[in-house]
């Protein structure tokens, strides 16, 4: 097995998939392991609520100042 492999997460189909063999369209990744890439999912929530937390923190940061 070679040690360049990148993993993906399919979120399509719930799958960890080596290489790209599925459309970028389902793909998350690449990620060094399968491991990791099996907690994708996960890992995009935590990121996402770490996020909306900054976000909350600076109320009208990210408001139109066109309107």
């Amino acid at each position: 097995m070679s040690t360049d492999a990148e993993y993906y997460f399919n979120t399509k189909t719930g799958e960890v998939e080596e290489g790209k063999p599925s459309s970028w369209t389902h793909r998350m990744g690449p990620y060094p392991t399968r491991e990791e890439a099996a907690h994708a999912l996960e890992r995009a929530e935590q990121r996402n609520e770490t996020w909306d937390g900054q976000d909350a923190a600076q109320p009208g940061a990210f408001d139109d100042e066109d309107d």
